[in-house]
Order: C-alpha cells, then sequence, then structure tokens
C-alpha cells in the first residue's frame, strides 16, 4: 500500500502548488476552495493508506522482487449479475429530480434509496435469517 499511498500525497502536493499558483492569478475564492478541499482529500487518504500499510503484512505489489505468482488466489466474492445497482441508481436519480421538481418526488425518492439499499445489502444474505 506504500505505492498508493505515496501517489495520493504527491497528488496531494500538487495540488497544494497548483492551488497556489491559482490563486495568485486568478483571486478566485471558489476555485481556490475546490482546490483546497482536493488537497484535504488527496492527503487523508494518502495518509490513510500509509498508515494502514504499516499495519499489515507487505502485499507482492509492494515488494520489488515478487513474482506475478505470489499475487494469485481468490481476491473476493463479486455478483455475476445483480439488478440492484439499476434500482438503486433509478431511486436516487429520482431523488435528486425530487430535489429540483418537489419535495414529494423527493420523499418517493428517498424511500426508493433506502428500499433499494436493504434489497442490495441483503441480496446474498443466506443463514437462519434469510427470506
Amino acid at each position: 500500500m506504500k505505492i498508493e499511498g505515496y501517489l495520493f500525497v504527491f497528488c496531494a502536493l500538487f495540488f497544494a502548488v497548483m492551488d497556489l499558483i491559482y490563486w495568485l492569478w486568478s483571486h478566485d475564492p471558489t476555485g481556490t476552495t475546490a482546490l483546497a478541499l482536493t488537497i484535504g482529500l488527496a492527503g487523508l487518504t494518502g495518509f490513510y493508506l500509509l498508515f494502514t500499510g504499516r499495519r499489515i503484512d507487505p502485499r507482492p505489489e509492494d515488494d520489488k522482487d515478487a513474482d506475478i505468482a505470489e499475487g494469485a488466489g481468490e481476491l473476493g466474492f463479486f455478483s455475476p449479475h445483480s439488478w440492484w445497482p439499476l434500482f438503486t441508481a433509478l431511486a436516487a436519480a429520482t431523488a435528486a429530480l425530487g430535489a429540483v421538481f418537489g419535495w414529494w418526488l423527493l420523499l418517493i425518492g428517498m424511500l426508493a434509496v433506502v428500499l433499494a439499499a436493504i434489497g442490495f445489502v441483503f441480496e446474498y444474505y443466506r443463514g437462519h435469517f434469510s427470506h
């Protein structure tokens, strides 16, 4: 995780320099604030990756002498097909349109977002409490 952490820290430093140059040339408070928030986000992500990288065992990606075969194995479970991302996106779009057109549509959209999120989370729920 060191490579990713250094990449984000480098991005934060780059954005800091660009933010200073942008402020000196434009005197635009909105763009300067947006770049400052970008610095914070990149710095926070880089700090997290570097901090977490010290606490876990080195990965094959962190070893310069590692073979490709060392990274083989199961990476996790990924759903082969699911309709829930589509339903969640449609519900979020309805809620966003509700913010434009009326509170009643926003409430319907937020209810749909909650129901779609519940369906998304419990799609592969198995065990004693499965339905």
